[in-house]
């Protein structure tokens, strides 16, 4: 074969190049909003001067399309600027989150528990227990994509199997069920805070939507998507490295690939083990504590017919209650181990969680602009009411609204990797659409967590893809992006296809996504 055929790009890789391409020339997510603010102040100062109106079903009254280059709309956005940023619901329910998970992570103990799981996995469950790690990693949003995959790869070569298999499967794993989790994260707080803010001016919201609302959805989701997950790394990936010839030592200092250490630890150190079983026992008793405090007949947490559903103060308490069970475990495995030794580590860690964040607080002040503005000027009702006229007008109004819909959000994650911009955008115009097809704003977000994971693992707009090719590199110095793309695919079309089986089965048998979310508005 000649040089030239031998590196002439293939077919993949001149579709990844054209991916990247196009994906670049699109900016940030900061100024993509700004952009679309603009876009929405013309639009919707046209349709104002053009007396626009729109009849809402359900409403008394039609609608008023507002501009913002008006009168009315400029004083609007004067008066409302800083309004418009402080209510930006997700801000509410993420920023504590975040301290609490900032205080377990920064302590060390979200690590320990990784850890832990690793090194009491026997050797035929290691794939497994990195795909359970991987899934469940999300707790600790974009640092699962940067501390399990190398952990990952040590656990799998100190068990004699292939360490790439394990960076490479930690990181499908993270990445392609970022959406989902066992547990209750910064990321739900996140999505039903956004998902609530668009549904503010629907005249039928359907039930409210708390970090909860997608529960049963995730759970199911999780267990599914980490067998899934272990089961490629074990007789998909691993094998076709091995057929491959992928070496298991990284590159020593002279080029040549080092012989393993003597002994590769993943296990835990004895006083991280007895911090860590402390912080389990203390966690324990706090759920404990709050699961008596709601079950004791005339529980101030319960609503007034004497129940927790659809609506009641334990489930507007949800985010107090994960931050409970975050920080009071973080707080006594730091003291055990050191990370935390006085008062003032305290708001130490929680400022570096902050920190972490930054990007995040930046950005919300954009997305809250372009989300007051999408209800206040009414602009949302109209694009609903119209989508939803010719949704019905080519037949497309059941179940095959909702593939299509997953599918759009798949092809939109190639280019904008941020979840909470993509569903920024996204539920301002589907969430009302759907809802006036009679969905619930829960059911469409959960949707919306299918086509928002699965493909992230194959864009090269991701960022931390990079990250992991620099991990790559240190055992195959040629590996390039479609060196990842091509390894990464045998995980998004499984997940993506199981994930929408899941949905499939909530939707057909109408079970519940969470506690008091339900597929279909109740009229």
């Amino acid at each position: 074969m000649s040089s030239t055929a031998a590196t002439r790009p293939g077919l993949a890789d001149r579709f990844l190049t054209g991916v990247e391409r196009v994906g670049n020339k699109l900016p940030d997510p900061f100024m993509l909003f700004l952009i679309l603010f603009g876009i929405t102040a013309v639009v919707t100062t046209g349709m104002a001067l053009a007396d626009v109106t729109v009849q809402v079903p359900g409403a008394e009254e039609s609608t008023v399309i507002k501009g913002l280059f008006t009168g009315e709309g400029l004083t609007w956005l004067t008066e409302n600027l800083g309004a418009n940023y402080l209510g930006f619901p997700p801000l509410a329910t993420v920023l504590p989150i975040l301290l609490a998970v900032g205080v377990a992570e920064k302590s060390g103990l979200l690590g320990a528990l990784i850890r832990r799981v690793f090194g009491s996995a026997p050797r035929w469950a290691l794939p497994y227990a990195v795909g359970f790690v991987g899934v469940v990693g999300s707790v600790m949003s974009d640092s699962a994509f940067v501390i399990i995959p190398p952990l990952a790869a040590l656990v799998f070569k100190a068990a004699g199997r292939h360490p790439v298999a394990g960076l490479l499967g930690g990181f499908a794993a993270a990445g392609a069920g970022y959406s989902t989790n066992l547990l209750v994260t910064s990321l739900d707080a996140l999505f039903a805070g956004i998902t609530t803010a668009v549904t503010e001016n629907l005249p039928n919201p359907g039930s409210p939507v708390t970090p909860l609302s997608n529960y049963y959805f995730n759970i199911a989701s999780s267990v599914v998507l980490i067998l899934i997950a272990g089961f490629i790394i074990d007789k998909v990936l691993e094998p076709r490295l091995s057929r491959q010839n992928v070496p298991v030592d990284e590159l020593a200092e002279d080029g040549e690939h080092a012989s393993a250490p003597a002994v590769l630890k993943a296990e835990l150190e004895p006083q991280e083990a007895r911090a860590l079983r402390w912080s389990m026992i203390v966690g324990a008793a706090v759920a404990l504590a709050v699961l008596v405090a709601v079950i004791i007949p005339d529980s101030p947490w319960r609503n007034e017919a004497g129940g927790f559903l659809p609506r009641s103060p334990l489930l507007s308490s949800i985010v107090f209650i994960v931050f409970l069970l975050f920080t009071i475990p973080g707080l006594v495995y730091g003291r055990i181990v050191g990370t935390i030794t006085t008062g003032r580590d305290v708001p130490r860690v929680m400022g570096e969680a902050i920190r972490d964040m930054a990007g995040f607080l930046v950005l919300a002040f954009i997305l809250g602009q372009f989300i007051a503005l999408f209800n206040w000027s009414g602009i949302g009702s109209w694009i609903a009411v119209a989508g939803a006229s010719g949704l019905e007008a080519i037949g497309l109004t059941g179940y095959p609204a909702v593939i299509a819909f997953i599918l759009l959000t798949s092809v939109l994650n190639l280019f904008i990797i941020s979840g909470s911009s993509m569903w920024t955008l996204m539920a301002s115009v589907f969430v009302p659409l759907f809802a006036l097809l009679g969905y619930e704003p829960a059911f469409i977000q959960g949707a919306f967590r299918v086509g928002d994971s699965a493909t992230q693992v194959i864009t090269p707009l991701n960022p931390y893809m990079i990250v992991l090719l620099t991990m790559l590199r240190k055992y195959e110095p040629e590996a390039g992006l479609g060196t990842l793309m091509a390894r990464m695919l045998p995980f998004v079309v499984p997940f993506w296809l199981a994930w929408v089986a899941i949905l499939t089965v909530f939707f057909y048998l109408d079970l519940p996504l969470g506690p008091g979310n339900g597929i279909f508005i109740q009229q």
